[in-house]
């Protein structure tokens, strides 16, 4: 239930400060923006199973892949749009919430870890 309410806060509450942080005159508007990156969940429905408790999708989704996480990454560093790099923080920010899930899974899980794509990266 704690990784429940820890991964559904970061997703939804924690962006918030972010947007606040991020311009606090136009909070409000970035908080619906940072909302909107969460559409990069709908490379879930390629999936088969659509959702797996034990999987982690850090890796495993398209738009959670290696190279989609660097080109969040490099956005946040190079764009110079504002909203551009807002989009760009979300995007990175939720695969740092995913990734925060996929750890917790893993302390539970060994063989979940071992099967995951992050422990492909790393051996």
């Amino acid at each position: 239930m704690l990784q429940s309410f820890t991964h559904y806060f970061l997703h939804f509450i924690a962006i918030g400060a972010i947007a606040w942080f991020y311009d606090k005159k136009n909070w409000k508007k970035n908080w619906l923006i940072l909302l909107a990156t969460m559409a990069v969940d709908l490379d879930h429905i390629f999936a088969d199973p659509l959702f797996d408790p034990m999987r982690c999708g850090i890796g495993y989704h398209p738009l959670h892949s290696k190279l989609a996480i660097l080109t969040y990454f490099l956005g946040v560093i190079f764009t110079k749009n504002k909203i551009l790099r807002l989009i760009f923080i979300g995007l990175l920010f939720h695969m740092l919430t995913d990734f925060t899930d996929c750890l917790w899974m893993f302390s539970k899980c060994s063989e979940c870890y071992t099967s995951s794509q992050v422990f492909k990266w790393f051996h």
